[in-house]
């Protein structure tokens, strides 16, 4: 190694930690944790008693959830710990994404299961205990919505940094819940219709109907989580608003153009340019200044050479 530029090296390193640092969403993801573990443990042993699928069915989904909500807390830890690891090349930060996946992964299990089970259910009714799990459907609720607002209230709290709707991580624990609550909703009006209206049948009904909209949410958050993990580039508007500004400048031709996510909010951009009057890349970074969504730019610059070297019209 040449000792003369090992200490500016620095001048020209760019940073890589690209970890979403959520503090404060991942301490009222716990606390959402133990509120559900509690529920869970209730829910089930209440549905087992009482004979109601819909109780058991959101027993279950809440016990996914617990898990979701570890998933959840595993991936803010580890994107804080390896934030600096060089095994990474651009850090950690898309653990909060592969967190945001696996809970949607979750979410489709747990609607596959209650759509069977309650299948399951209109061929062989079990006899309900209505008092009972309405009382525990209702509690369930009751900590749904709290768990609601604890995720909620800090889901659209901004700062001058990040968007924290952009951390999948905590928005998917977000979900979790809200399909908790959707499911304690569906228990209690299959319960209520079947005591009072004798519609034993909404009771696996509510299953269904719950599954079908779980699974809808599952594939939501997948859809937005699986091309970020797969390197999908940026909207296109945007990459040919970089092509273009590059272009403007000069007899510039962009012949390589790579855009994409390397964290919550961060892009990572590796651009190869031919031109006749080439010039340092910190030039043609200075022309990106503007699109802020680029944390980490990579600029090849090639000279045009022979009779090809002209100015474009």
């Amino acid at each position: 190694m040449n000792d003369t530029h090992i200490h500016q090296a620095e001048n020209w390193q760019q940073n890589h930690e690209f970890a979403f640092s959520n503090r404060r969403g991942e301490s009222r993801t716990r606390m959402v944790l133990w509120l559900t573990f509690a529920t869970m443990v209730i829910e089930i042993m209440a549905g087992s008693m009482y004979g109601s699928m819909a109780l058991l069915a959101d027993g279950w989904h809440m016990g996914t959830h617990v898990a979701a909500f570890m998933i959840a807390i595993f991936a803010y830890r580890y994107a804080r710990k390896h934030a600096d690891n060089p095994s990474y090349a651009f850090g950690a930060g898309k653990v909060n994404l592969l967190g945001g996946f696996a809970s949607a992964i979750a979410l489709a299990v747990v609607a596959l299961v209650m759509l069977l089970e309650s299948v399951q259910r209109f061929f062989e009714p079990h006899t309900i205990h209505f008092n009972e799990a309405i009382g525990v459907a209702t509690l369930g609720l009751c900590v749904n919505l709290c768990s609601a607002w604890l995720l909620q209230d800090h889901h659209h709290d901004h700062d001058h940094h990040h968007d924290h709707d952009h951390d999948y991580n905590l928005r998917a624990a977000y979900v979790h819940v809200l399909a908790d609550a959707l499911t304690s909703v569906l228990a209690i009006l299959a319960l209520v219709t079947g005591k009072y209206y004798g519609w034993t049948w909404m009771d696996p009904c509510m299953g269904v109907v719950g599954a079908a909209i779980i699974t809808r949410w599952s594939y939501g958050l997948l859809r937005e989580t699986g091309p970020i993990l797969l390197d999908a580039s940026i909207d296109r508007s945007y990459a040919e608003a970089i092509q273009a500004t590059l272009e403007d400048d000069a007899d510039n031709l962009v012949s390589d153009l790579h855009v994409w996510r390397v964290g919550a909010d961060h892009f990572a951009a590796m651009i190869s340019l031919v031109t006749c009057q080439p010039r340092v890349p910190d030039y043609y970074k200075s022309l990106l200044s503007d699109f802020k969504l680029l944390s980490h730019v990579t600029i090849e610059v090639n000279q045009c050479e022979g009779a090809t070297c002209r100015r474009r019209t």
